[in-house]
């Protein structure tokens, strides 16, 4: 199944399940009831901000909402069968490494960020989202209103990621770094 299509499922699937309507959804989320119509429909690409948006006010991490785990005791990831996805609007690819399986859990994203991009997310009303970004290559900063911290290669921060922050790549070259994240509802 093609990720633009999982999505939609996954995001129509919540809505019905919790009993909503594209109206309230829209409401809690603060996405236009076309937009969310338009995705489901998959007439249109999210973004990782309306995305983020969508899966907060559903009560779900952002893997969660794009890729549905299959919890099972012993389990090796398999590169081949890890889930990408790729922002349509900064570029910036978002690969599964480890879902988080269970309410609690600890997942691990590899995220590949072009030059210059630059994603704003907004607070987490549903979660409290404790990360670690570790740096592999390139440069990255993040920015927590007036609070922001310059990554190099190497560097680990530890975040708040339930925070409304800012990713940006001021570097020549595409950042790549792992965010390692567990994810409780508030």
């Amino acid at each position: 199944m093609e990720m633009a299509e999982q999505i939609a499922q996954r995001i129509k699937a919540e809505r019905k399940q919790k009993g909503w309507s594209l109206d309230e959804l829209a409401a809690r989320s603060q996405v236009s009831r076309a937009m969310i119509s338009k995705i489901e429909r998959q007439v249109s690409t999210p973004t990782a901000v309306l995305l983020a948006r969508l899966a907060d006010a559903l009560g779900l991490s952002l893997s969660a909402l794009m890729f549905e785990a299959h919890p099972t005791q012993q389990s090796v990831s398999r590169l081949a069968e890890q889930h990408e996805w790729t922002d349509p609007a900064s570029g910036y690819t978002r690969r599964l490494v480890s879902p988080a399986l269970r309410k609690g859990d600890t997942e691990i994203v590899d995220i590949n960020f072009p030059p210059a991009a630059r994603v704003k997310f907004e607070d987490s009303s549903a979660h409290c989202i404790e990360g670690q970004v570790l740096l592999l290559e390139g440069q990255l900063q993040l920015s927590f209103g007036s609070e922001s911290l310059s990554l190099k290669p190497g560097d680990c921060a530890r975040l708040a990621l339930h925070r409304a922050h800012e990713v940006y790549n001021p570097g020549p070259e595409a950042a790549r770094y792992l965010v390692v994240i567990r994810a409780t509802s508030v």
